[in-house]
C-alpha cells in the first residue's frame, strides 16, 4: 500500500505521529536496495523521499511489523544509516506494528557499534491509528481504512464499514483497495472480511459487488454445472476424450451447461451433448 501511494508515509507520520516532515515537494517511490554489495538481507519493505530528486528534503523507510526478531531491529539502524548517506538528508525509519507490545518492543532505543549512534525507530502503533466505522470517512480515506482493517480487523464494525465503503471509493480503485486489505490482514481477519463478502448483507447492488463478487460467484456456479456434466457422464460409463472434457470446463454460459446437463442423462457418447 505504501508503494502504491507514497505520501500515505508522510501523512501518518506528519498528521497521526507528530514528525516533522517538510510539506513541500511530492512524495517519490524510491529503491530499496541498499546495497554496496550482492546481499538479500539489506532492503527494507519501502522506501520514499520528499522533496525534488536533485535535494531531497526527508527520507522514509516503512517497515510493517508483526513481530519481534532481534535480527531486523538490528538492521533498521543500518537502514536510516544508508538511506542518510544516500541522501544526506533527515531520514525516519516508520515501523507499522500491528501488535501493541511489538510495537512497544521496537520503540525501545537500539545501541548500535558506532560510538554514540543510538537508533530509535519511530513507530505507529495500533492506538495511533483511528478506527473507522463510518463509511463516508472510510471512503474519503481509503488507505487509512486499509490500515484501520489491518490494524483493527478484528473490530468486525470497522471490517464492515471498510466493505460498504468499497461503493463509493474514487477513481474506481476499490478492487485495488480490497486486494490491499486482504493482503495486510491476518489469516483471521481475511476470512471475515470474505465471510462479509459473500454474506447477503453486502449490497450486490453495487458495481464493484456486480463486477467483482458477482462474477466470482456466477463463475464458481458455472464450475460445479460442469463437474456435474462430467460426472454424470462418469457414473454411466461415457468416455470422455479431452477436447470434449476441455470444452465442457471452459464454458461458462449456465443455460448452455443446463442443457448439457439433460443431454448426457441420455447421451450415448460425449459427442451427443453437441448435437
Amino acid at each position: 500500500m505504501f508503494r502504491a501511494r507514497p505520501a500515505l508515509a508522510v501523512e501518518i507520520l506528519r498528521d497521526l505521529i507528530g514528525v516533522d516532515v517538510p510539506v513541500d515537494g511530492p512524495a517519490r517511490l524510491e529503491s530499496n536496495d541498499f546495497n554496496d554489495r550482492p546481499s538479500k538481507d539489506f532492503q527494507p519493505d519501502t522506501v520514499i523521499t520528499v522533496g525534488s530528486p536533485q535535494a531531497p528534503a526527508h527520507g522514509i523507510v516503512v517497515e510493517i511489523q508483526q513481530e519481534r526478531s532481534h535480527a531486523k531491529r538490528r538492521q533498521l539502524p543500518r537502514y536510516a544509516a544508508a538511506l542518510w548517506l544516500l541522501l544526506r538528508c533527515p531520514v525516519t525509519v516508520l515501523c507499522v506494528c500491528v501488535d501493541p507490545e511489538v510495537a512497544g518492543w521496537y520503540a525501545e532505543p537500539t545501541d548500535t557499534e558506532l560510538p554514540g549512534y543510538v537508533f530509535r525507530a519511530t513507530v505507529l502503533r495500533p492506538c495511533d491509528v483511528p478506527v473507522i466505522t463510518d463509511r463516508d470517512t472510510a471512503a474519503e480515506q481509503p488507505e487509512l481504512a486499509v490500515l484501520g482493517v489491518m490494524i483493527h480487523g478484528r473490530n468486525r464494525q470497522v471490517l464492515e464499514t471498510f466493505v460498504a465503503a468499497l461503493e463509493f471509493m474514487k477513481d474506481d480503485h476499490a478492487p485495488q483497495y480490497y486486494e490491499h486489505a486482504c493482503s495486510m490482514a491476518a489469516p483471521a481477519v481475511r476470512r471475515i472480511l470474505e465471510e462479509i463478502m459473500a454474506s447477503t448483507t453486502w449490497p450486490v447492488h453495487s458495481r464493484f459487488a456486480r463486477e467483482h463478487f458477482g462474477r466470482g460467484k456466477a463463475e464458481g456456479k458455472a464450475e460445479g454445472e460442469a463437474e456435474s456434466v462430467l460426472k454424470v457422464l462418469a457414473v454411466r460409463g461415457i468416455e470422455v476424450p479431452d477436447d470434449v472434457r476441455a470444452r465442457i470446463q471452459a464454458c461458462s454460459d449456465l443455460r448452455q451447461l443446463e442443457e448439457w446437463l439433460e443431454r448426457a442423462v441420455g447421451a450415448d457418447c460425449a459427442a451427443d451433448l453437441f448435437d
